[in-house]
């Protein structure tokens, strides 16, 4: 009786191949080396658009938006311009999401019309103290906890406790969380008008901060 044997290729281990290879046969047409770098860069590209403070938007716009920034990146890139595909890639995200956000705020009827960005540095001479530190890192859970010290001016210092009602701290602090405006208005038992205008408050008075510290977004 004869015995075929059937010797099967080795899977190629996704993880170990370089972006630059993926993206040279995403070019050729492997439709399942482009889904590689989209599943690779899907966390990079959500943690981009998290640094976006939407005003009357969803963070979802923001994420669909570095997504689209991600296949142009994952299109045009060009071994040759000699840079990584990382570092082309957070540049196509990081111009997408602001192309698009420039846009809205020409139509002010989109809801992508008002924009903070956390990652901006809070003074040109501290590249790493940005305002997403000093949010996300106390919660807003304590006004207390909230003060920003310039060392270089100790005359500057501002406590966001006073500067936010008790309102925009907690609408802000729970959409920082992730919550959408429905269920911040559930969790506070307040309409959603209400949490927009809270957080269109917050939006204003943390302009005004910023723009008392040298450091307008």
């Amino acid at each position: 009786m004869l015995k075929i044997f059937c010797i099967e290729k080795p899977v190629e281990n996704s993880l170990k191949i370089e972006d630059e290879v993926l993206v040279g046969r995403a070019h050729s047409g492997d439709g399942e080396s482009t889904e590689m770098l989209i599943q690779r860069y899907r966390n990079f590209v959500r943690a981009k658009a998290s640094r976006y403070f939407l005003i009357g938007g969803d963070k979802e716009d923001i994420f669909q938006e570095g997504m689209i920034g991600l296949y142009k990146a994952i299109r045009d890139f060009k071994e040759e311009k000699l840079t990584s595909f990382r570092a082309f890639a957070e540049l196509c995200i990081t111009r997408q999401i602001i192309t698009a956000i420039k846009t809205a705020t020409r139509q002010k009827h989109t809801p992508l019309n008002s924009y903070i960005s956390l990652d901006k540095p809070i003074y040109e001479d501290e590249l790493d103290h940005t305002l997403m530190d000093v949010i996300s890192g106390s919660k807003i859970s304590d006004p207390a906890e909230l003060i920003v010290n310039r060392e270089k001016a100790d005359d500057i210092q501002l406590k966001m406790g006073e500067l936010l009602s008790d309102l925009e701290r907690k609408a802000l602090s729970l959409y920082m969380d992730g919550q959408t405006y429905q269920e911040i208005s559930v969790e506070l038992n307040k309409h959603v008008k209400s949490i927009d205008n809270a957080l269109q408050r917050v939006k204003k008075k943390l302009e005004r901060y910023l723009l008392m510290s040298e450091a307008i977004v």
